[in-house]
């Protein structure tokens, strides 16, 4: 067996790259690199094309996954700013909100929260808004 070479582990039910004989065990490691396992060489075979492809895929989406982890969003889009007290724009908006919602018009439901998000940000810019579950 060559350095490099994949095989398929079935005690671990894994596909690995040979790296070394260390005494009677075969030394793996799994595609795309990590901690190295001992593997029984009579068991090893090659990977069926299924195998090496998942192991290829599992690979990537790991290092995907170490290169962007995932990130919460700055921004809840599943709330609204509370009104603004006397604000008739905030009050507009809202019954806008609340006539998507009873229209069962989800497309005008993300919309009212973005033009709410957009007044709030260009009206009440000073103003600390605590958010509030809302129903658009």
């Amino acid at each position: 067996m060559e350095p490099g070479t994949l095989l398929y582990d079935p005690t671990t039910d894994k596909v690995g790259e040979f790296q070394a004989r260390d005494g009677k065990y075969a030394m793996l490691r799994p595609v795309g690199g990590g901690i190295e396992w001992p593997a029984d060489p009579d068991t090893l075979r090659p990977p069926t094309d299924t195998e090496r492809i998942g192991a290829g895929v599992k690979a990537a989406n790991e290092q995907a996954a170490r290169k962007y982890p995932r990130l919460e969003p700055a921004v809840d889009i599943t709330t609204v700013p509370a009104p603004v007290p006397n604000c008739a724009s905030c009050a507009d908006l809202i019954a806008l909100a609340k006539s998507a919602v009873e229209e069962r018009d989800l497309s005008a439901q993300v919309d009212a929260r973005v033009l709410m998000r957009q007044h709030h940000a260009q009206a009440h810019p000073v103003q600390a808004q605590p958010t509030q579950a809302h129903p658009a």
